[in-house]
């Protein structure tokens, strides 16, 4: 198939879903494109992650590595975090003559404008959603969701657009009224032979950066703004923590960019942590599976990213915050929750789990890793992705036959 993926922002060293799903596609033979937003525009807390130097190196070598094409075009502005797209958006999709547009983000600008011209295009639409209740809450929301179900939900169900869940909430029902018979739950997932737990790696890297052998490390690994809670992070590990189970020392391994003042601020206080604390810039994604395999837990302050299942997968246990979809995903007895925004509570069960008997933390390692085994691993996400992908395009193509 010629499959295109528009979306907003994309960059070649992240893991984000789009990464890794081209990525497979091409290697099984798809033709794959990406229409992503320029960078150069993008606003400072959204690149100062990953960066945008030498944006166009980075694409080439992504593209030479994987097969992927990368297309960038001129963005007008970004409001709210979102893509502005100049003129040509839709030009530039018909021209790889695609077999199906996949839309990622469909509560975007960019994912209104193709439901609401889908009648017009040439190719099918496969829509995402990744809309969680607890990433809403702004003071438009609710005339936003008035909205989007007045005048969007009608055409999604008009034109039989298939639409993806890729986390497990009854959001798009409740609040755009897409009933959930009517959408496919995929999760997200990782590669699970790349990050996978690794003993040589494990020695060699906690070498390599001065963490002692038989330390109880703590790894996070993340952007570091108000978001992902880096402030909490940084007041959460500054008192120094007792040595734990058979006196091993409790150290810490910060992963990731600051931005700005809330940036500074963040790095000012782990620099004054009490705590053995190694602190490293952030680092290309699958570079990323050695660190995971030199810890023994992931933290997650606030808002929890994918890269839980990378961790997961590496064998490693997670803490993180108490909610919706972090109780779901603790249900498999890898992970502990904390009360949000509680510093006490994080260190008290960060100490729990740091002085848990070998043997039953050991349990947790495998329960992590047999969690994404059983249903994250990507390589059979990406199949059921595909899928999807390929009934839509046999559909439309039925459909404009039969009323030809």
């Amino acid at each position: 198939m010629r499959i295109v993926h528009i979306e907003e922002f994309f960059h070649p060293d992240a893991g984000y879903q789009v990464n890794m799903l081209s990525r497979i596609q091409a290697r099984e033979g798809h033709r794959v494109t990406v229409i992503a937003a320029e960078l150069e525009k993008m606003p400072s807390h959204l690149t100062a992650f990953f960066g945008k130097d030498e944006i166009e190196r980075k694409d080439a070598e992504f593209e030479q590595s994987t097969g992927v094409r990368i297309i960038r075009l001129p963005v007008l502005c970004y409001y709210s975090g979102r893509a502005i797209f100049k003129s040509g958006l839709f030009k530039t999709v018909s021209a790889t003559q695609p077999d199906v547009a996949f839309i990622h983000a469909m509560e975007t600008l960019t994912g209104i404008l193709f439901v609401w011209f889908s009648h017009r295009l040439n190719y099918p639409l496969v829509l995402d959603s990744h809309m969680l209740e607890m990433a809403t809450r702004n003071r438009f929301s609710g005339a936003f969701r008035a909205f989007f179900r007045t005048f969007v939900t009608p055409k999604i169900l008009r034109e039989n657009i298939p639409t993806i869940r890729v986390v497990d909430t009854d959001y798009l029902q409740r609040h755009m009224r897409i009933p959930l018979e009517r959408t496919e739950l995929l999760s997200f997932g990782t590669d699970t032979d790349h990050f996978r737990p690794d003993p040589p790696t494990r020695l060699k890297v906690r070498r390599q950066y001065g963490i002692h052998e038989d330390a109880f490390l703590v790894i996070y690994a993340g952007k570091l703004d108000e978001a992902k809670g880096g402030t909490f992070l940084a007041k959460a590990i500054q008192e120094r923590f007792e040595p734990c189970r058979d006196n091993r020392q409790i150290e810490f391994l910060v992963i990731g960019n600051c931005d700005g003042q809330y940036g500074e601020s963040v790095d000012r206080v782990l620099s004054a942590s009490q705590n053995k604390l190694v602190r490293l810039p952030t680092q290309r994604y699958f570079d990323l599976a050695g660190f995971y395999q030199a810890a023994d837990l992931a933290v997650y302050p606030r808002q929890c990213s994918l890269s839980f299942f990378d961790a997961h997968s590496c064998g490693l246990p997670v803490l993180f915050e108490e909610n919706e979809i972090n109780s779901q995903r603790a249900s498999n007895s890898g992970a502990v929750t904390f009360s949000p925004g509680n510093v006490s509570d994080f260190r008290r069960r960060l100490m729990e789990l740091a002085a848990l008997p070998s043997a039953d933390f050991e349990l947790m390692r495998t329960n992590a890793r047999n969690f994404v085994l059983k249903s994250y691993n990507y390589i059979p996400v990406a199949e059921h992705f595909n899928a999807v992908l390929k009934r839509a395009a046999i559909n439309w193509r039925k459909h404009r036959q039969g009323g030809a």
